[in-house]
């Protein structure tokens, strides 16, 4: 298809571009009045039992307490802890992070803290969500150490480092604006040449049907009520041949 005829079919189908530009203005609405979405984010420390040795117990972050609160989260993401931190009041979507040292791929997790994040819409509720998920960590760690029988001067505590802040989260409007406005294109244009294809043969087909017209049906022969019977045909034309010039030459001696 060449410029002009791409430029002829969309101006032959303007209606489809125009419903095009009307979804466009309402997600342009969407994007530059979108719903508030608040995040709140806190991170929490496994510290060791403070020593003789070791008195800070910052100073002394060993993987082995890496390795214990990430057996925790496991516990909390489970189906079962999911369930547990629903009846304890935790509402909107949650994450818990592990401090990851190494990669996606290959995850190790020799420093213990823990990262949690809540969006919510309502930012007391989301600052709510995440103590409550940091509760049940706590109370989870508690009951691991308490079925194990450490002594209550030697077990591991959690320590909130980052306190709970809801912040508003924006996203870049300029690019979620650029975003409608090329799907807008793009998908404007795709639909003004389908539907401009085909009413044009839907067009075409009405026309050479309209072309070839009705087709009479063939005549039938009338059958008359008295028919003669063929053998007075074929006694009929045997008197009507003419008689041969023998014939004639015989008679004529006689």
């Amino acid at each position: 298809m060449s410029p002009g005829e791409l430029v002829r079919a969309l101006r032959r189908r303007w209606y489809v571009l125009v419903v095009a530009v009307l979804l466009a203005a309402a997600g342009a609405a969407a994007v530059l009045r979108p719903e508030p979405v608040y995040f709140s984010s806190a991170i929490v420390v496994l510290k060791p039992p403070v020593t003789s040795t070791q008195p800070n117990q910052l100073a002394n972050l060993q993987p082995p307490l890496a390795a214990v609160s990430y057996g925790v989260v496991q516990q909390l993401d489970s189906p079962a802890g999911a369930a547990e931190l629903k009846a304890a009041g935790v509402t909107g979507t949650y994450r818990m992070t592990p401090r990851n040292s190494g990669t996606s791929v290959t995850p190790r997790h020799l420093i213990p803290s823990l990262q949690i994040q809540v969006e919510h819409s309502d930012p007391a509720a989301a600052d709510a969500s995440v103590r409550k998920i940091i509760e049940a960590y706590t109370r989870h760690l508690t009951e691991l150490q308490t079925q194990q029988g450490i002594p209550a001067g030697a077990r591991m505590s959690v320590d909130l480092l980052v306190q709970p802040h809801a912040v508003a989260r924006t996203g870049d409007r300029v690019r979620a604006l650029a975003g409608v406005a090329l799907l807008t294109a793009v998908g404007g244009v795709a639909a003004a040449l389908w539907t401009d294809r085909l009413l044009t043969r839907r067009n075409r087909r009405r026309r050479e049907s309209a072309d070839a017209g009705p087709q009479d049906p063939p005549e039938e022969p009338v059958e008359t009520g008295h028919q003669i019977p063929r053998r007075f045909h074929d006694r009929h034309h045997s008197h009507s041949r003419p008689r041969s010039a023998t014939a004639d030459s015989t008679s004529g001696w006689r």
